[in-house]
């Protein structure tokens, strides 16, 4: 009777490990905050933390939908181009070795004035 409740305790674990791997998955984006008013004439650092996961393998930066670089490290700043006076949106997606993003991702809004 032990042997049987303790299957069915790994069994059920079993069947919800592949979520817990997925949730180990993340972007965060420190700065700029989001909603930021940037300025066209000064530098604009994105400092950043990823954890890719076990599907991961690296980072792409995109800015309104265009990819601009690739990361290659989980946690620093990154200097962005100067942007066109407008609203931009920043993005740092979590990819595969095929450069093809995991659907994990962090996403700001900005404006440059």
């Amino acid at each position: 009777m032990r042997t049987l409740k303790l299957l069915a305790v790994l069994l059920a674990f079993g069947c919800y490990a592949p979520l817990v791997l997925a949730a180990d998955a993340s972007v965060t984006i420190s700065s700029p905050a989001d909603g930021a008013k940037l300025s066209r004439t000064a530098q604009t650092n994105i400092n950043y933390e990823v954890v890719p996961g076990p599907k991961g393998d690296h980072t792409h930066v995109y800015v309104d939908d265009k990819q601009v670089d690739v990361l290659h490290q989980l946690k620093g700043s990154y200097a962005l181009e100067s942007l066109a006076p407008g609203k931009h949106e920043i993005c740092i997606k979590v990819v595969n070795r095929n450069h093809t993003p995991i659907d994990v991702q962090k996403c700001i809004k900005v404006s440059v004035e």
